[in-house]
């Protein structure tokens, strides 16, 4: 199966003009978003599971991949489509090991050798970031363009670059090289995100 990473949207509620998180991920996928990442790192599980599962009947209603940030216990509680996670979670061959092949694993990147090695333990898609300082993380750390372009000239799976990503710089990677890219606040902090979305699919498709 193929996927369509081209518009990621990761989702934050501190930075969303919706009412809810549902309304939000509706009006995304609805302007154009072709994936979406669950991030919840401020509630209990109960409430991720019930959040995930929430979001899923979205996705599902679209036809759109639900990925899980870093809880691959929630992942495959509510039968998502993936789960994503990063350096400092568990390592991606235990990961791709827990969740089987038939899901997607994706995993945060920074570097070259955390590319490669997430490449080698079989990551079907990598997130590279950050590229630009972001509000939705502050302690990212900032890749180079010659980082970036490293990583894309070394690894064959696709790539969505992260941080800071937005109208005014998206076709910098799309030109370069990326698969997709990811948004949180560039979508969800706008005031129509419908719109928002629809302004950054049309970066993609330019």
């Amino acid at each position: 199966m193929t996927y369509d990473y081209s518009l990621y949207l990761v989702t934050d509620r501190m930075c969303m003009s919706a009412a809810t998180l549902r309304e939000a991920v509706e009006q995304a996928v609805l302007g154009g978003c072709t994936m979406v990442q669950l991030r919840e790192n401020h509630i209990s599980s109960r409430d991720f599971y019930d959040t995930a599962k929430e979001i899923k009947e979205i996705t599902d209603t679209y036809d759109i991949p639900l990925i899980i940030n870093n809880r691959i216990d929630i992942a495959l509680a509510v039968d998502a489509a993936g789960v994503h996670i990063g350096q400092s979670d568990i390592p991606s061959s235990v990961a791709r090991k827990l969740i089987g092949r038939e899901k997607l694993l994706g995993v945060s990147a920074s570097s070259l050798r955390e590319a490669l090695q997430a490449q080698s333990d079989g990551a079907d898609y990598l997130g590279v970031g950050a590229m630009f300082p972001t509000k939705t993380k502050y302690d990212a750390k900032i890749v180079s363009m010659e980082e970036w372009q490293a990583i894309r000239q070394a690894v064959t799976i696709p790539i969505v670059v992260i941080g800071g990503i937005g109208k005014e710089n998206a076709a910098v990677f799309l030109q370069s090289g990326a698969d997709g890219i990811a948004a949180a606040s560039a979508i969800l902090a706008q005031p129509d995100i419908r719109r928002a979305a629809a302004e950054l699919k049309r970066e993609r498709i330019l």
